[in-house]
């Protein structure tokens, strides 16, 4: 049986074991009300310690464990790269407001950050000559090909809430994440 998500395990161990998903969980952890996400409680303080000492009582400490085992169990596709409904409807926002309508998705990412990697997203006119391209939610989505074996499989999304907004990453292929979630490693 595939490990899960339990109350007694510390955010650091749950973004440390799933950190293809450390995104998506981090998120969800953070909308809760835990904000710790990152911090120094998040290496010894176990997700039920913390929604505790946030005032939340045993059913929203369970029910924040069944969504974060819900957002393990949701399938990856880690034969392309794609963008959520959300995520493409903000890029293309975004796009129009820059006079870059019509415009893809560059999609990298560059040697940065606590474990090593960041993710890159940028407009892209054209695809360059050494770019695989992606489709989805009808965007183009440019990847440098000496990169794609390490974005593979990658789900771009936008996430809006009081404490974090902006695109986030899903990547299969990650294997390590720092606490914040803003790095990653293979």
């Amino acid at each position: 049986m595939a490990t899960k998500v339990k109350k007694d395990m510390t955010i650091e161990s749950i973004l440390g074991m799933f950190p293809n998903k450390a995104q998506k969980l981090s998120q969800e952890i953070t909308n809760a009300g835990l904000h710790c996400v990152g911090c120094g409680a998040a290496t010894w303080e176990t997700l039920e310690q913390g929604m505790q000492g946030h005032g939340k009582t045993p059913e929203q400490v369970d029910h924040l464990v069944d969504r974060l085992n819900k957002l393990l169990d949701e399938p990856v596709d880690i034969t392309t790269i794609t963008l959520t409904a959300k995520a493409a409807q903000k890029f293309v926002a975004l796009a129009e407001e820059d006079g870059k309508a019509g415009w893809g998705l560059r999609f990298d990412e560059q040697m940065a950050g606590c474990s090593g990697f960041e993710y890159i997203l940028d407009f892209s006119e054209k695809a360059e000559a050494d770019d695989e391209v992606f489709v989805s939610q009808g965007i183009e989505i440019h990847v440098n090909k000496k990169k794609l074996s390490r974005l593979i499989g990658a789900e771009i999304d936008y996430l809006e809430g009081l404490h974090s907004t902006g695109f986030k990453i899903s990547n299969p292929n990650a294997r390590a994440s720092c606490g914040c979630g803003s790095s990653h490693g293979y």
